[in-house]
C-alpha cells in the first residue's frame, strides 16, 4: 500500500511540475522602467526651458519643421524618454533617447554651424538576463558624433576596441546619466553638482511633468516605446518627420541635423556603422568590450531587423 501511495504521489508531483506556469516573462515596458536612468539635465539660465525634455510630437503633430518655433509652448514640454528593447539568448539591450526641440546656443549663429532644430541623443544599457530584471553590465552613451563607454562597479567588462571612459554610477539602483545644456551631449553622471549649480533631475514616473524652473531637482519623465505603432520607428519613411533614413527634418540653424537612434554614428570607431547602437547593439558591445563571459550575437528578437 505504501508503495502504491508513493507512486501516486510521485505521479501527482510530476503532473504538477508539467502543468505549473512558467516564470512570467518581463515585459519590455517593465524592463525599461526598472533600468530607466536618473537623468541629470543641465540647463543654461539664459533660456533654461530650451533644455527641458519632451517628445518629437510634443506639440501635437509629427511635423518636425515647427518644433523649434513651438518649443516656447512650455506646458507641452512634459518629461519623456524613448526606449527600445532587443535581445539575444544572453542579454537585453535597452536604448533610451532624450528629445529636445532645439539644439541651441546663447550666442548668435549667423552661419548655422552650431544650432539646429530637433535633438535626440541617448544611451545603450547592456543587461545580462536572469529570472528577474537582469544585471547591468555596461553602457554606451551618445554625445554628438562620439560614443562613450562605461561599466558599473563589479562588471567584469574590460577594454576592447574602445577604452572604457569611466564608472557608471547608480542612484538607488538606477544608472545615472548626465546631459549637457544647449548641445545636449549625453554622458554618465560623475556624481558632482551641475555646472553653474542649476539643472533638472528627471526621475522615471508614470506621468511626465514640466519642470517648475531651470533648477528643479525632482521631475517625472514617462517612457515611450520607440517601436510603438505610429511611433518613431514606424514612421521611419514618413517625409513629414524625416528628411532621410534616421535623420529628422529641420530648417532652423543647420538643416536636417538631428538623428534618430538608427541614425546615430561615432565618427571614429571603425567598422561599427551608422545606427548599429540601436539596430545591432550586440555587435557594438562585442567590439567595444572584452572579458564579457557568455555573450551571444544572435538575436532572438530585434524589431529593427
Amino acid at each position: 500500500m505504501k508503495t502504491i501511495r508513493a507512486s501516486l504521489l510521485a505521479i501527482a508531483l510530476f503532473t504538477t511540475a508539467l502543468t505549473a506556469p512558467a516564470h512570467a516573462a518581463v515585459s519590455d515596458h517593465d524592463l525599461a522602467l526598472h533600468w530607466a536612468p536618473v537623468h541629470h539635465q543641465d540647463t543654461d539660465d539664459s533660456n533654461a526651458d530650451a533644455d527641458y525634455l519632451s517628445t518629437v510630437d510634443f506639440d501635437g503633430d509629427w511635423n518636425t519643421l515647427n518644433n523649434w518655433e513651438n518649443q516656447t509652448q512650455l506646458a507641452k514640454l512634459t518629461g519623456a524618454a524613448y526606449y527600445s528593447v532587443v535581445e539575444t539568448s544572453t542579454h537585453w539591450f535597452l536604448v533610451y533617447s532624450f528629445f529636445h526641440p532645439r539644439d541651441w546656443d546663447d550666442q548668435p549663429d549667423p552661419f548655422s554651424t552650431r544650432t539646429h532644430e530637433n535633438d535626440l541623443e541617448g544611451t545603450l544599457f547592456v543587461v545580462r538576463k536572469d529570472a528577474g530584471f537582469g544585471r547591468l553590465e555596461a553602457a554606451v552613451t551618445v554625445a554628438h558624433s562620439d560614443f562613450y563607454s562605461y561599466v558599473p562597479a563589479g562588471s567584469p567588462y574590460q577594454n576592447g576596441s574602445e577604452t572604457i571612459d569611466g564608472t557608471l554610477l547608480l542612484v538607488n539602483g538606477r544608472p545615472a546619466t548626465f546631459q549637457e545644456a544647449k548641445g545636449h551631449g549625453l554622458y554618465r553622471w560623475s556624481g558632482s553638482d551641475f555646472p553653474g549649480g542649476d539643472g533638472v533631475i528627471y526621475q522615471p514616473a508614470a506621468t511626465g511633468e514640466v519642470p517648475s524652473g531651470g533648477n528643479d531637482r525632482s521631475v517625472g519623465y514617462r517612457l515611450v516605446n520607440s517601436l510603438d505603432t505610429n511611433g518613431m520607428w514606424a514612421r521611419r519613411t514618413n517625409a513629414e518627420t524625416y528628411s532621410s533614413f534616421g535623420t529628422f527634418r529641420g530648417d532652423n540653424g543647420k538643416d536636417n541635423a538631428a538623428n534618430a537612434p538608427w541614425g546615430w554614428d561615432d565618427q571614429n570607431d571603425g567598422a561599427i556603422y551608422r545606427g548599429y547602437l540601436a539596430t545591432d547593439p550586440a555587435l557594438v558591445i562585442d567590439k567595444y568590450f572584452s572579458n564579457k563571459g557568455a555573450f551571444s550575437l544572435t538575436y532572438t528578437r530585434n524589431a529593427f531587423r
